[in-house]
């Protein structure tokens, strides 16, 4: 019997809702490799589901900051040393230098997978010193890799300029199933009578469009903003809710693994994604959240950033927004909540558009990768 070959999949975050990855170690297992996926726990992790691969979460004595990144890289490097695998799959730069310089000393394939112009992001562009150590990995390792993927045109044209090194697309699209309603409102505790609009991600972040949203609902009734995930500018909507007395229109729900978000998404009228192109990283963005509800089938209204407009315009599933003003806003809500024919256009749409950005259509250079390999 022939021993399937090993691949081992890292990541720096706790594996809870990482929905990239889990597409990616689901594609490689069945290819026929052993996958085993590699992330770090925290003291408030949630319980993994049940996979068909295996996982490991390593305890580090940081959970923020350098040390927390020094610790990550000295973990994943002695592990890597001392453990039996024929591929390493490397998410974003902050898993890289372990997995590039351990596949040098041992020979062994490297495939990296970059979520996004990870130098460009705003905690690293307001941290020039941080930012310069960060670049000066990334611009050593990756103008030696052979096997890149990110995850859209515009990400892999900048890194094809500054690198030479062409990346291969692959967009965070779910896969190809039916997204079943099984929870009702009132199950899932949502407002039974009002237009629901929906935040979703694990990247609620000052600068990406969730204050405005708040804001907004002062000028909405009969409307509710569900927020469910995780992120910096959390704790600071919750008390600009308290202080404009909004408890009846912003809900918030902690993050939480993806089938049971697909539940609350099917329950909702509207999807936002209002990223705001403060920096490049954000500019250059196209978030899981809008192929998430278009696979449940609901209207987008989201910011004019380069990716997202493309695929907005292109399938005709929602309304640009060309201004962040929450009255602005909240107008669009309003014309689209009081426009039936034009949201059942948008839904229809977005059905016909979910058979087409599939999963399974956008991994097949990777599967062509794995042949390879095999």
């Amino acid at each position: 019997m022939i021993e399937m070959k090993k691949i081992l999949v890292l990541v720096s975050n706790d594996l809870v809702t990482d929905q990239r990855v889990y597409r990616i170690c689901d594609s490689i297992h069945k290819s026929s490799f052993n996958v085993e996926l590699w992330g770090r726990s925290r003291r408030n992790s949630m319980k993994l589901p049940l996979f068909e691969w295996k996982t490991r979460r390593f305890n580090l004595l940081f959970e923020t900051g350098p040390l927390f990144y020094f610790s990550l890289t000295f973990t994943f490097f002695f592990r890597l040393l001392f453990s039996k695998f024929d591929v390493i799959y490397a998410n974003d730069l902050d898993t890289l230098l372990p997995a590039f310089l351990v596949s040098k000393l041992r020979r062994k394939v490297l495939i990296y997978d970059t979520h996004e112009y990870f130098t460009g992001v705003p905690e690293l562009v307001k941290r020039p010193r941080i930012r310069a150590i960060w670049k000066s990995i990334e611009s050593y390792i990756f103008p030696k890799l052979k096997y890149v993927f990110t995850v859209n045109k515009s990400i892999a044209d900048l890194y094809t300029s500054e690198y030479h090194v062409k990346p291969l697309v692959m967009r965070n699209i779910p896969i190809a199933e039916d997204v079943v309603l099984i929870s009702n409102k009132l199950e899932l505790g949502l407002p039974q009578n009002k237009f629901l609009i929906i935040l979703q991600g694990n990247g609620i972040n000052i600068e990406r469009g969730a204050e405005e949203a708040v804001e907004m609902m002062k000028y909405l009734e009969d409307c509710a903003l569900i927020i469910i995930g995780a992120g910096d500018v959390i704790p600071i909507l919750e008390n600009k809710v308290k202080q404009e007395k909004l408890m009846d229109r912003v809900l918030f729900f902690s993050r939480m693994p993806y089938k049971e978000l697909a539940q609350y998404t099917l329950n909702c009228d509207l999807g936002l994604s209002l990223d705001k192109p403060t920096n490049i990283n954000y500019q250059l963005s196209l978030p899981n959240k809008l192929f998430d509800y278009i696979r449940a089938e609901i209207p987008v209204l989201a910011s004019n950033l380069i990716e997202v407009s493309s695929i907005v315009n292109k399938f005709k599933v929602g309304e640009i927004a060309l201004d962040f003003e929450p009255k602005y806003l909240a107008q669009k809500v309003t014309t689209l909540k009081n426009n039936q024919p034009l949201q059942d256009i948008y839904k229809a749409n977005c059905k016909e558009a979910k058979l087409l950005l599939t999963w399974e259509n956008e991994s097949k250079e990777l599967l062509n990768i794995l042949t390879q390999l095999k």
